[in-house]
């Protein structure tokens, strides 16, 4: 019998929780995760359990968010008059100031 995986915690988490998503729903998903550094798994807990989701800085978070950032200056680049802009892009564009906001919070600390 193998040992049991537990998490930073020292919990098991031995229980399975799947749900059904669109595809609209898991890229918007997807670019969330990736913008917080954290895993699917811990970033799906927080949110349904309304914990704070605190983002470190660190390469990769920095990466992903250059990325969606050159995503989000072509999409707008698409848009002449600010109409038609989808749902999921403004979800997005909040998502990630309010992380550039909490990123630069910190650099000032420092």
């Amino acid at each position: 019998m193998s040992l049991r995986s537990v998490d930073q915690q020292g919990r098991w988490r031995n229980k399975t929780v799947a749900f059904r998503m669109s595809l609209e729903e898991d890229r918007l998903l997807e670019q969330l995760v990736s913008a917080t550094g954290l895993t699917k798994q811990d970033y799906i807990i927080h949110r349904l359990l309304n914990r704070e989701i605190v983002v470190q800085g660190n390469p990769r978070v920095y990466k992903a968010l250059r990325n969606q950032l050159s995503a989000v200056l072509v999409e707008l680049q698409r848009i002449h008059t600010g109409q038609d802009i989808p749902e999921d892009m403004l979800d997005l564009i909040g998502f990630m100031t309010q992380i550039i906001g909490g990123l630069k919070e910190e650099m000032n600390d420092v």
